[in-house]
């Protein structure tokens, strides 16, 4: 009699070989994409058996790639409670807690899987990822070095490995494992990108444009590789193509912080101000912790003169980042500039933060608020140390050129209606052509000028290097056979300082744009003279000293002034009365200084304070103060702005003094105060900005103008306020002086600067280093 009935081990083979084949079945479709066949087969395998622990897995994996999170994670608990050592079903859980946003317990989640599989590259790398996004940089350098233990070819692992490298500030070390990875894949999609950003991070950025390229052939609208490529187009100038990269990467993702924030850097060297903070403003818009974005709007509105505004934001930005490099700087520059001084805090904050080796501000502002010749080079070192990037080789390597005449090149952002045009362009003409050949290298906008057009005749060669990164600049300096190369902007904010890491000639040095040290060893040579920078204030220069006699500043004697004086009543000024004059930036005034100048209002009856027309935040602090002071804010007097540098010089003659400021003088100010014939009084500090009216003054014979303190400066201003005889005694003493004295002599000051030319021409020709020197007086012929 034949039993049909199975025998029971039989039946349970047969129903698990079912349950085998559907599961096989459902993960062939999940595989495919068939997500709701798979589904299906899964929940008919949980039907048979509910606590069918790969099932379960397989679903929540399902889950989650639907974006059911919540519902994926309940399903791999299931599967891990039935077995808790399912290894998948803990990576895979970890993986969804990472993409939920709970890093803590994804992290754990990895930690659990390795315990059970150490060698699971894949949660290795991922726990890496990770603890890259969790800012824990070397704890995910460690756990990609623990895959490549494992298996030294695992591309992702090594182009993972190379990003967190990056972030640690190893780009060598990262640009290596990018390279490795590419040998591996060389297709890969992280590491093709990855090996760009460390190629931009080690100052290559030609290079790495190549690699973004690449990648966006794999990739064609991969926004971050779109806005990583406009940063590299930045680096090397090139601004307009750089907006276009921005505009692609807003197309692919616009609602992508990251591509507006960097395109309002690029509007801000393009100086499309407006624009700029339009699209850091959009940036905060998406997200509004984008510090980044604030540190630019707050940049983009102080050059908009809305200081309230950027005040708030760099205000803001401190709050959420104290430590956000330069925001302190910042703050303290706008506060200046719209002479708000009611909480000097920030400035306190800010020097304590240079001294303490921190990025706080940049060198330009710590001129307007230190006297101390320490701070500022520690400044200087800070900037050039975070700026330059690493060394790179020099360009020039000691050869030797047999030119008939030394070649000079003049670098500047400013061959254009700039006070450094206008005092160096006399010495450009006057160089003399049988002994110098001179090069003007522009890195700055073309103003269509007059001055500009003056200062393209003026040169043997003028070349426009707009748009041309770093690098470029120094290989055609190189390229040129330039003897010595004068930078003419330092570390102000049109500087380009990177030029010079390529060390691309002979001799360099730091001239005039910037009163100070620029802090690198790159730099050879700073022009002074003795009074700017005392001798042993050397150790306050990484430049070598190189010292002008009578002063370091230049003039154009040829400067005209116009015939007509305008009157007292066209300039909202008084016809009777005393009229005190300080026509420098409102950034260089201060609360103590205007103490003084209030006092001399009060105590001078009918006097005024002449100041040019600032911004709408400084004019209405400063009338404040000034009432605040007991003085009515009407004794303030704001000129307007003038086109013609020749009205503005005339119309500096209806003032009776000219008062300096303290610790940043006036500069190229003093020199038009001086030249129209008005004396200034300045009170000498300890530090070459605080230096610069003295150097003037004693070129020009006035020493007697000189004092070293501000109880001093007060009594001698007052005493020529009271004294017209005293008062007229010295301006006649400065007509006289104009036409003789050696600070307006053009062609004396040109032959003595060409001596010290001449001198570092001379050392480099012998090999010799850099050493600090004098030039004798040389005179004109």
């Amino acid at each position: 009699m034949n039993d049909k009935r199975q025998p029971a081990s039989a039946a349970r083979q047969s129903f698990d070989a079912g349950i085998v084949v559907k599961l096989r079945q459902a993960v062939g479709l999940h595989r495919q994409g068939h997500l709701g066949d798979a589904e299906r087969l899964y929940r008919d395998v949980l039907a048979e058996v509910p606590n069918h622990p790969d099932a379960l897995h397989f679903l929540g994996v399902l889950e989650a790639q639907r974006g059911r999170h919540e519902t994926a994670v309940a399903l791999m608990d299931r599967a891990i409670e039935v077995n808790p050592r399912h290894a998948g079903a803990l990576y895979n859980r970890a993986n969804t807690l990472r993409d939920m946003g709970r890093a803590d317990d994804a992290l754990a989640g990895y930690d659990a899987t390795l315990a059970l599989k150490p060698g699971n590259i894949a949660a290795l790398n991922n726990r890496g990822a990770l603890l890259h996004g969790l800012g824990r940089y070397a704890e995910a350098v460690a756990s990609y070095d623990r895959a490549l233990t494992i298996e030294p070819d695992y591309a992702d692992a090594h182009a993972n490995r190379s990003n967190a490298l990056l972030a640690l500030g190893r780009a060598e070390e990262a640009l290596l494992a990018c390279e490795r990875a590419l040998a591996a894949a060389p297709d890969h999609v992280i590491a093709l990108p990855g090996k760009g950003n460390a190629l931009a991070k080690l100052g290559r950025p030609d290079e790495a444009l190549d690699f973004y390229d690449r990648a966006l052939l794999l990739a064609p609208g991969h926004p971050e590789v779109l806005s990583n490529r406009g940063n590299v187009l930045c680096q090397l100038a090139r601004y307009e193509e750089a907006l276009a990269s921005f505009d692609r990467a807003i197309l692919a993702a616009p609602n992508g912080a990251q591509a507006f924030n960097n395109r309002g850097n690029a509007l801000m060297q393009l100086k499309r101000y407006d624009d700029a903070a339009a699209n850091y403003a959009r940036a905060l818009e998406l997200d509004p912790a984008y510090t980044e974005a604030l540190y630019g709007r707050g940049s983009a509105l102080l050059e908009l003169k809305r200081h309230d505004e950027a005040i708030a934001d760099f205000e803001r930005l401190l709050r959420e980042r104290p430590d956000y490099p330069y925001a302190a700087g910042m703050l303290v520059f706008a506060q200046k500039t719209c002479c708000d001084w009611r909480d000097d805090a920030a400035e306190k904050a800010m020097i304590e933060g240079v001294r303490a080796g921190k990025r706080v501000t940049t060198p330009l502002v710590v001129l307007a608020v230190s006297d101390s010749a320490a701070d500022k080079l520690r400044c200087s070192q800070i900037l050039m140390e975070d700026k330059l990037g690493p060394a790179q080789p020099p360009l020039w390597r000691g050869e030797k050129y047999r030119h008939d005449r030394i070649r000079v090149a003049y670098l500047s952002a400013d061959f254009r209606a700039h006070a450094v045009a206008f005092l160096m362009a006399g010495v450009f003409e006057h160089h003399d052509r049988a002994k110098f050949e001179t090069i003007a290298i522009s890195h700055g906008l073309d103003d269509g000028s007059q001055v500009r057009a003056r200062l393209m005749r003026g040169f043997d060669r003028f070349i426009d290097v707009q748009g041309k990164s770093d690098k470029d600049v120094s290989v055609i300096i190189r390229e040129l056979e330039t003897d010595i190369a004068v930078d003419l902007t330092g570390l102000t904010a049109s500087g380009r300082p990177g030029i010079w890491r390529f060390r691309p000639a002979p001799v360099s040095v730091n001239y005039l744009g910037f009163a100070g040290s620029m802090g690198t060893e790159h730099i050879d040579h700073i022009l002074a003279d003795r009074t700017v920078i005392p001798e042993d204030h050397q150790k306050f220069y990484a430049e070598k000293l190189a010292y002008l006699p009578d002063t370091y500043m230049p003039h154009d004697r040829e400067r005209l002034i116009a015939e007509r004086v305008p009157s007292r009543v066209e300039q909202g000024l008084p016809e009777q009365g005393f009229v005190f004059a300080s026509f420098n930036n409102s950034y260089k005034f201060s609360g103590p200084m205007f103490d003084v100048w209030m006092r001399l209002l009060r105590s001078v009856a009918g006097s005024v304070l002449w100041l040019p027309i600032a911004n709408p935040g400084a004019m209405r602090n400063l009338r404040r103060e000034a009432e605040a002071r007991g003085v009515a804010a009407s004794r303030l007097v704001f000129a307007p702005y003038m086109p013609a540098v020749k009205d503005h010089l005339a119309r500096l003659r209806l003032a009776d003094l000219f008062l300096d400021t303290l610790p940043y003088n006036a500069h190229s100010t003093a020199m038009d105060a001086l030249w129209a014939g008005l004396p200034v009084l300045t009170c000498m500090g300890e530090s070459f900005s605080s230096r610069v009216a003295a150097s003037l003054l004693r070129a020009v014979g006035l020493p007697e103008l000189i004092v070293d303190s501000l109880a001093a400066y007060e009594k001698l201003a007052l005493s020529l306020a009271r004294d017209s005889s005293a008062l007229a005694a010295i301006k006649e003493k400065l007509r006289r002086n104009r036409h003789t004295s050696p600070l307006f002599d053009t062609q004396r000051f040109t032959r003595n600067l060409e001596a010290a030319y001449s001198a570092m021409w001379a050392r480099a020709q012998r090999g010799d280093p850099p050493a600090r020197f004098a030039v004798d007086p040389v005179s004109a012929p």
